[in-house]
């Protein structure tokens, strides 16, 4: 990659920073200690095959081309800072970009999850964002849920001839919303309402996220349009490398 591309790669995980270093206090995931252990371990045993695919997807990527390694490693860091925006919410939880729509787009939902692992220990060793005992239901709904979502939508769109953009922004704004509503589930299963159960606090945990989740999501689906709209001028080289607008760069040759 030359200087030009490393610059404007840099120009933007600086970018999408600014959202992230604003402080939040109790902000964080499904936070240490909140969800009851029999939780913690099944969450763990049910994201554990996706991780171990994951980290498979990105041993093939990078037997392919080495230089997969650039867009991977800057997938991980806009995971990384764009998920450090929190709004609390509710005690335990609150509300978050994910950042998991991109890398989902650009190299499928699978090599997400082994990105969003990486993240989330991070965030839960050094920001104290989550926790290590509640990893497993944060990689669930975070790196797993949301991006194989949002993947799902983005190749439907490429089906269905939306125009790119609107597929970009789509897939990572539903994507995010999905996060949450899986993380709620998540939480109504650890705390079901005295009255109704598992649905009404449902229902409770997804009232209480929404004022502030959709703006955020709309900010990430925006923020994610960007920054492929500026991989695909300055980082050209790796993105075919990857495959990603192989069918528009086909026409535009034909035409």
């Amino acid at each position: 990659m030359i200087q030009k591309q490393k610059s404007i790669i840099f120009a933007t995980i600086v970018f999408v920073a600014t959202f992230g270093i604003m402080p939040a206090a109790y902000a964080m995931h499904i936070m240490e200690g909140y969800l009851a252990p029999r939780y913690c371990i099944a969450w763990g045993v049910i994201s554990l095959p996706f991780l171990i695919w994951g980290v498979r997807c990105i041993q093939k990527l990078l037997d392919q081309d080495r230089k997969n390694i650039t867009l991977l490693a800057m997938a991980g860091a806009f995971i990384f800072v764009i998920s450090s925006l929190k709004i609390p919410s509710v005690t335990g939880s609150c509300s978050h970009m994910t950042g998991t729509g991109l890398g989902a787009i650009l190299f499928g939902a699978a090599p997400v999850a082994a990105l969003g692992i990486i993240v989330l220990i991070f965030q839960a060793i050094l920001l104290a964002h989550g926790g290590l005992t509640t990893l497993g239901a944060n990689v669930f709904s975070m790196a797993i849920a949301g991006p194989f979502l949002s993947y799902g939508i983005y190749k439907l769109c490429k089906k269905c001839n939306v125009n790119q953009k609107w597929s970009v922004f789509l897939a990572a704004f539903l994507g995010d919303l999905f996060t949450y509503c899986v993380t709620s589930v998540q939480l109504a299963i650890a705390y079901p309402s005295a009255q109704g159960g598992i649905a009404v606090s449902i229902i409770k945990f997804l009232g209480v996220f929404a004022p502030t989740q959709l703006p955020l999501a709309v900010i990430e689906g925006i923020l994610t349009v960007i920054v492929v709209i500026m991989l695909e001028t300055y980082a050209i080289p790796e993105m075919k490398l990857i495959g990603f607008g192989k069918e528009s760069t086909y026409h535009e040759s034909n035409e």
